[in-house]
């Protein structure tokens, strides 16, 4: 049985034929703020990116995962980065790239089944994200999957409009 495998979707590893799917994401201009991107990104550096992409998380302490539905429609990404096998710790980020799709469970779903793959298979103590305080869909996504804020940082992200906006910290402590 598929452990990344829900009701409504499955997460995959990248392959080869996400070129064009992530070169489209990488160059987003909307989302770099989430990404903290500042420069577009080549086909090439993106082709690089994907022959590496079977490293193991240990070895590139992160693991990208595209998010498809039962029919294998690309649905966007879930990250798990910064991640410290020492600690016991990674920071997730998800991405549902249609804003339609947005708010229909499948990030919901995607969250909960890393989640679960980061206590049982990567034996994580905790998990945590970094969302801007004004992305209240989030916010609210992190917060019903369990995980608590615990701080802000102030004037952390700036704008490309010149305006310094907090950000603000949530973590999942997993009980073993």
């Amino acid at each position: 049985m598929l452990t990344l495998k829900g009701e409504q979707i499955f997460l995959r590893a990248l392959e080869p034929e996400d070129l064009d799917f992530i070169y489209m994401i990488e160059n987003n201009e909307e989302i770099w703020e989430m990404s903290a991107t500042q420069t577009p990104y080549s086909r090439f550096l993106i082709k690089q990116y994907l022959e590496n992409a079977h490293q193991d998380i240990y070895e590139a302490k992160q693991l990208r995962l595209v998010i498809c539905d039962l029919d294998e429609t690309v649905l966007g990404l879930i990250d798990l980065f910064d991640f410290n096998p020492a600690h016991n710790r990674a920071g997730v980020g998800v991405l549902i790239t249609d804003k339609k799709l947005r708010g229909k469970g499948y990030g919901k779903e995607a969250l909960a089944l890393v989640s679960e793959y980061g206590k049982t298979h990567l034996h994580l103590h905790q998990l945590y994200a970094n969302i801007s305080v004004d992305n209240v869909h989030s916010i609210m996504l992190f917060e019903n999957q369990g995980f608590e804020k615990v701080g802000v940082k102030k004037e952390w992200s700036l704008t490309k409009d010149g305006v310094y906006k907090d950000e603000l910290i949530y973590q999942l402590i997993y009980v073993h």
